[in-house]
């Protein structure tokens, strides 16, 4: 996140339901990214990283309990609506809900491991800085802080242990894999909000003239019962 963020993520930061929500969204996160590293654990051939994803994915529901923990309470000191929330500004740890986990596929898993863990590091420190009137949230942020480092070093030097020589391009593929995916989140984004300026400029543009039709075609019409000459709408048939 860069310094210009800053202010925006002290104001996102600010509303503790707001926060509360948040650091919902980050739990949920956070329990998907542990069932992931589950799966790996079990699908890996290599003994090592078998006891190193378990060990990550403990760390991972652990995570995200205190997330769950810190929200809830937040929650119930607080009531009132969450108002408008600004994921894009807060992501949490995106990236492991949509991992890709495969039998004999370390190396791929362990690049993209290395970056989300480095990505969620960043951003969780510039959202403990951001945090100025919360120091148990900053606490929970912290003590996560510090296992996020050692997944980041970890990931490394398991990535340069199973692919030795080709770790360099493995991260930049994945890199490049994350971009496409960033990509594809900003587009459907602007997508939205194309879309939904699009409905509102037509619903103000365009409906206006069709109900003044109407309601002229409306005005046009007789009042009341409309006589009907003899031979029509007989009443003495089946029909």
């Amino acid at each position: 996140m860069g310094a210009w963020l800053n202010p925006i993520q002290r104001w996102v930061w600010s509303d503790p339901v707001r926060t509360g929500h948040r650091l919902l969204r980050f739990a949920e996160v956070e329990a998907d990214g542990g069932r992931d590293l589950a799966r790996a654990a079990e699908l890996t051939a290599d003994a090592r990283l078998r006891g190193l994803y378990f060990r990550h994915a403990l760390d991972e529901q652990r995570h995200a309990n205190m997330f769950r923990r810190r929200g809830s309470e937040l929650l119930r000191a607080h009531s009132g609506a969450a108002g408008w929330q600004p994921d894009w500004l807060a992501p949490g740890e995106r990236g492991l809900d949509d991992v890709n986990v495969e039998r004999g596929k370390d190396a791929p898993l362990l690049a993209f491991l290395h970056l989300s863990e480095r990505a969620a590091a960043r951003g969780f420190e510039t959202y403990r800085h951001a945090i100025t009137r919360d120091e148990d949230t900053q606490g929970v942020f912290a003590r996560i802080l510090r296992d996020e480092t050692f997944h980041m070093n970890y990931t490394r030097h398991e990535l340069a242990r199973v692919a030795p020589g080709k770790h360099g391009w493995i991260l930049w593929k994945a890199r490049l894999g994350r971009l496409w995916k960033g990509y594809l989140r900003l587009a459907v984004a602007i997508g939205s909000v194309m879309g939904a300026v699009i409905l509102t400029l037509q619903y103000f543009i365009l409906l206006p003239p069709f109900a003044w039709f109407a309601k002229r075609a409306a005005r046009r019409e007789p009042q009341g019962w409309v006589h009907v000459s003899g031979g029509h709408g007989r009443l003495d048939g089946e029909f």
